[in-house]
């Protein structure tokens, strides 16, 4: 038998502010990525099954970083220690501590989304951001709000795709 992950309720199909839309899209793309890592083991967690060698759990401390990165780092301007903390190994390579666990990721992650909704809550859409990776650049080279949500969005829609596939793969659960 199939086991089935069930979906997040997505936002109401009667929602027409862009605002609350894709902040609505982003908790349901949030929601379904803890969804979809609850029940795996702690060696599937941290077991990659594709040849780039990424593991579930090094993929939710990456949207967690890539949160903190284009909202608070680059959108809000703020200091960030380590902005690239999930990939500290080399460029595009995603990092894991021997001891981290889910609950220590999935609370970073949690801590990171619920700051994100803080700043885009008292923001306009059409606000460009602080930043641009830690440099300044010429007003007209930075993103807009919008601009990086979108950008999220997609963020979150391929590699909820990725960690589907990983993890039919782990145990064959199906869903969103």
């Amino acid at each position: 038998m199939v086991q089935r992950v069930e979906p997040p309720p997505e936002p109401p199909v009667t929602l027409s502010s862009p605002a609350e839309l894709l902040a609505g899209y982003l908790d349901f793309y949030r929601d379904a990525v803890l969804r979809k890592l609850a029940g795996l083991s702690d060696e599937e967690l941290r077991n990659s099954r594709l040849p780039s060698g990424w593991m579930p759990l090094a993929l939710l401390k990456h949207l967690a970083y890539v949160e903190l990165r284009w909202l608070q780092w680059g959108f809000a301007g703020e200091q960030i220690e380590e902005p690239w903390g999930d990939v500290k190994i080399r460029r595009g390579e995603w990092h894991l501590e021997p001891g981290e666990t889910l609950e220590e990721v999935t609370a970073f992650f949690q801590e990171q989304c619920a700051r994100s909704r803080a700043i885009v809550a008292g923001a306009p859409l059409d606000g460009k951001a602080a930043t641009l990776g830690g440099r300044v650049p010429a007003e007209e080279d930075r993103p807009t709000l919008i601009w990086i949500l979108f950008h999220l969005l997609q963020e979150y829609a391929r590699h909820l795709g990725h960690l589907d596939i990983a993890r039919e793969l782990a145990d064959g659960a199906l869903g969103e």
